[in-house]
């Protein structure tokens, strides 16, 4: 064979050789999809995450794995994904607290709205408020006087500061008048463990995390904390019955790092929008009572940066301090 031959061949393997490269580049996903979930497991995010995950993983053909990564209110976990690779191979569980960081945290190390691209949202979901079932309250009206009764004494669980589970709780005090002592944990897991065994008193809890135990008669729940009561808890009234104008829900979401082409967020977007139809996943978070937000990434960004507007008031009115 001559060299012109071996050269021509050459050229024509190569080139082959780059087609098929890039061929396989506009394949996605290639490999396993890591879901960074900034909390541990068996809180709202973490159940949340996996219902989605599971189906996720049969939709797109690889691996959607569930990594949770707590600490410092989400904000270890959503930073991981900031300097994650732009390539939809790591993307993050939004929730609530990444709005209310914005404000709380005045020296986060990234800007979310600008460092994370959005993909799609997910469910939006009421707190609850509900207490420990050995305090006398039975009513939110109950809890309010007894609370001005015992100003200080009566503890106030959440899965950690910032989050909406401690931001609702904020929002109560400030709007009552009642004086109670915050104290946060890793994650709504072990608040809840707590809180059932009567070391807190209340929690504004999301309501996915806390529904079994409430049904099972392990706490007791006075109101939830949408305007509208909601329908997997339907014979608890709403917290605005007593309080009125009192709102607060927590919703959650996806989102990537920002560069992330958006042939992969359009691919997401649509698997998860479509996993969200289906009526067995539609009848499972509704159980959980969740109501799917499903949309465009520009919808779900418009209530992210609604939802860091209304927080940031409430933070600042309140004087919620990270502790």
């Amino acid at each position: 064979m001559s060299s012109l031959v071996r050269f021509t061949l050459s050229l024509v393997c190569a080139s082959l050789t780059g087609i098929g490269c890039a061929a396989a580049a506009e394949v996605y996903p290639a490999r396993s999809v890591r879901w960074i979930v900034p909390y541990p497991p068996a809180g709202t995010t973490d159940i949340l995450a996996r219902i989605m995950a599971q189906r996720l993983t049969e939709r797109l053909g690889h691996q959607v794995v569930v990594d949770n990564r707590p600490g410092a209110a989400n904000n270890i976990g959503t930073e991981l994904v900031v300097k994650a690779a732009p390539d939809g191979y790591t993307v993050l569980l939004v929730n609530p607290a990444n709005a209310i960081n914005a404000t709380l945290y005045p020296n986060l190390s990234f800007n979310f709205l600008r460092d994370l691209a959005p993909v799609a949202g997910l469910v939006r979901v009421p707190n609850v408020m509900e207490v420990t079932v050995s305090l006398p309250a039975k009513t939110v009206a109950e809890f309010i006087a007894y609370a001005k009764a015992n100003p200080g004494k009566v503890i106030l669980a959440s899965s950690g500061s910032g989050t909406s589970v401690h931001l609702s709780g904020e929002l109560f005090k400030s709007m009552t008048g009642v004086d109670l002592t915050h104290v946060p944990y890793k994650g709504a897991g072990p608040a809840l463990i707590d809180l059932i065994g009567g070391q807190t008193h209340v929690m504004f809890d999301n309501l996915p995390s806390s529904i079994e135990y409430i049904k099972a008669g392990k706490l007791r729940a006075l109101g939830v904390t949408t305007q509208k009561r909601s329908a997997a808890l339907p014979d608890v009234p709403t917290v605005a019955d007593t309080v009125p104008g009192y709102e607060a829900s927590a919703w959650f979401g996806m989102a990537a790092p920002r560069g992330t082409p958006v042939e992969i967020v359009n691919r997401l977007n649509r698997e998860i929008n479509d996993t969200l139809a289906e009526p067995k996943i539609k009848a499972r978070l509704a159980e959980l009572g969740g109501d799917s937000i499903a949309g465009s990434p520009a919808d779900f960004w418009k209530l992210h940066t609604m939802e860091t507007e209304k927080w940031a008031k409430v933070v600042k009115s309140s004087g919620a301090k990270v502790e």
